[in-house]
């Protein structure tokens, strides 16, 4: 922003309020501004996990913490992204073509386990493979489900599909375990 205490960098610090997990940073300074390429005036967003990013100009009249604070749940990814009918424009214009899902009930008492799993290994496939959770649970999830061809009865399951070219293979679990993901992944991969 060219002013810090402009109406714009109002709105931003609201934004910034309305989505605490994700670090905000605010420069009027042209030097960074020069060094990320960033126009005046503009939210960018950093995204780890694809090593991409994304730009809202802010100069606009209609842009508020509300537009701002959507725009980054939409476009934000983190180590394993929640699909939903909010993230799902994130999750398909991500550059990384190869998605891993893991479809899973989150009430049932294994998700923080299975959850914790999935994120180690999430870790080892970083800038290779976007690790997506699907909740079984949510209707919105329900043709998601069913385009892997997938029952209620036979989850939880891995799901990887590769963008391109439609690709995918899937694998239902009893117990999810690290070595079973990394091993299905470079399956897939080779």
């Amino acid at each position: 922003l060219q002013e810090p205490e402009s109406p714009e960098a109002s709105q931003f610090r609201l934004a910034a309020g309305q989505v605490p997990e994700v670090p905000f940073g605010l420069s009027t300074s042209p030097a960074v501004l020069s060094h990320y390429g960033v126009a005046a005036n503009t939210v960018t967003l950093f995204r780890r996990v694809d090593n991409d990013r994304r730009d809202l100009d802010i100069n606009s009249k209609d842009v508020d913490a509300e537009k701002m604070s959507r725009f980054i749940r939409i476009n934000e990814l983190r180590l394993v992204t929640e699909y939903n009918p909010v993230t799902a424009i994130g999750v398909m214009q991500s550059t990384l073509q190869l998605h891993l899902l893991l479809i899973t009930d989150k009430m049932s008492p294994k998700h923080p386990d299975r959850m914790r799993r999935y994120r180690v290994a999430a870790e080892l496939f970083k800038g290779k493979i976007l690790f997506v959770l699907v909740d079984s649970n949510l209707k919105s999830n329900e043709r998601t489900v069913s385009f892997f061809k997938l029952k209620k009865s036979q989850l939880p399951a891995l799901a990887i599909f590769h963008v391109p070219d439609e690709t995918q293979d899937v694998l239902t679990l009893d117990e999810v375990s690290v070595e079973r993901i990394q091993d299905f992944c470079n399956r897939f991969l080779q």
